[in-house]
Order: structure tokens, then C-alpha cells, then sequence
């Protein structure tokens, strides 16, 4: 049933500027399919958040990272893995774009969405969608050129429901385990009792 699983993006504007979150939530009980192909795309999304890159490494090549988890179970999703965002307090903007098409390179402060997702026409849709920040993390040692990686600075629970445990690597498991006591901590002091109540259970570890 289509109904049964929902990606909702947010994007709020200000005089500050914007963001960029999807987060695909279970609605009712999600398929087996649902779960796997949900935890494919989620091992795609950690690839990019833990990428460390040679300056010139274009976007195509980061692509290349978040769709491998789908495309060696013989499945692709039609669509970019990140833009930029917020340049000029606009959602789609100048940065490296990550898709196949991308031939840019990423450069130290650019902020770029990490999304990959799957579609089943006529069945169910996932995305999980953060921003990224593009910095400096070291040097090559071979050719002295800088060495880049990604900040995530969105923080939204991924939900818990729709990942399949065992498929994910010890490393993997624990960047998601990470990033959501990053969530819990961040976040819990602006809540109520009752809000920290479900952002601690939302962000278990797994």
C-alpha cells in the first residue's frame, strides 16, 4: 500500500536563510522490501557523510559512493544526491552538484544536500536528505593536496523502523548511533518533558 510509507520534505525560509530536510517515515508496518531498500539508501547516505576526498574530487565521483549500495543489489534511483543550498538564502543553488552530471569539484564551504532515495512506481518512496559541509580534515600525505570530507549539520531523527540492523556495516551502525545521540543532546534542552521523552526513544541506539 502506497500509503504506508511517506517521505515529508521541509524546507523553511527566512530573512537568514534556508534548509533542506526529507525524512521518510513508516506509516503502519513497513514491508520487508520497505525495510531493506530503506537501509540500502541509508548506507548510501553514511557513505557520503563519512567520505574524505582529495580536493578536485568532482560531484559525480561522491555520486558514485551513495548510489553503490543500491546499485550492487541491481537498483538506481533517477534522481541528483545533492545541491547546493542557502549561498543565496535560496534551497536549489551554485555548489558542486552531486549527481552523474556533476562535474564540478567540491571546494572547503560549501554546503551540499546528501539525499540519495528509491522509488517503486505506484508503491512507496524513500529519501533520507541532510546538509553537508564541505571543510578541510587534513592533508594527503602523497601529493600535499588538501583533504576533504563532510560536517552533517542537519539534525532530524532517521527513523528506526525502517532499517534493517544486520545489514549495516559495525562502522555504519556506529555513525548512525553517533549522529543520533548528536540529535539527542543538541536538541533536548529546547524541549519539553514529553518532547525528550520521544526524541530519546526516536534516537536509540541500534
Amino acid at each position: 500500500d502506497h500509503r504506508d510509507l511517506h517521505s515529508f520534505p521541509t524546507r523553511r525560509s527566512s530573512d537568514l536563510g534556508t534548509t533542506d530536510i526529507t525524512r521518510t517515515l513508516a506509516i503502519g508496518e513497513p514491508t520487508a522490501e520497505m525495510r531493506e531498500r530503506f537501509t540500502l539508501v541509508l548506507k548510501g547516505h553514511i557513505a557520503v557523510a563519512n567520505a574524505k576526498f582529495p580536493q578536485g574530487t568532482t560531484g559525480a565521483q561522491i555520486d558514485a559512493l551513495a548510489r553503490a549500495p543500491l546499485w550492487a543489489q541491481g537498483l538506481d534511483y533517477a534522481h541528483g544526491t545533492g545541491h547546493g543550498v542557502g549561498c543565496y538564502l535560496a534551497v536549489h543553488e551554485e555548489a558542486a552538484s552531486v549527481s552523474p552530471r556533476g562535474t564540478d569539484p567540491v571546494l572547503p564551504g560549501m554546503i551540499i544536500s546528501n539525499e540519495p532515495g528509491y522509488y517503486k512506481e505506484g508503491a512507496y518512496g524513500i529519501r533520507i536528505e541532510s546538509l553537508v559541509l564541505a571543510q578541510v580534515v587534513g592533508t594527503c600525505p602523497d601529493t600535499g593536496k588538501p583533504l576533504l570530507g563532510f560536517e552533517t549539520i542537519t539534525l532530524c531523527p532517521i527513523d528506526r523502523r525502517l532499517i534493517v540492523p544486520e545489514m549495516l556495516t559495525g562502522a555504519e551502525r556506529d555513525w548512525l548511533n553517533d549522529y543520533h545521540a548528536r540529535v539527542r543532546e543538541t536538541l533536548s534542552p529546547n524541549l519539553n518533558a514529553a518532547e525528550r521523552d520521544w526524541l530519546t526513544a526516536a534516537t536509540a541506539p541500534i
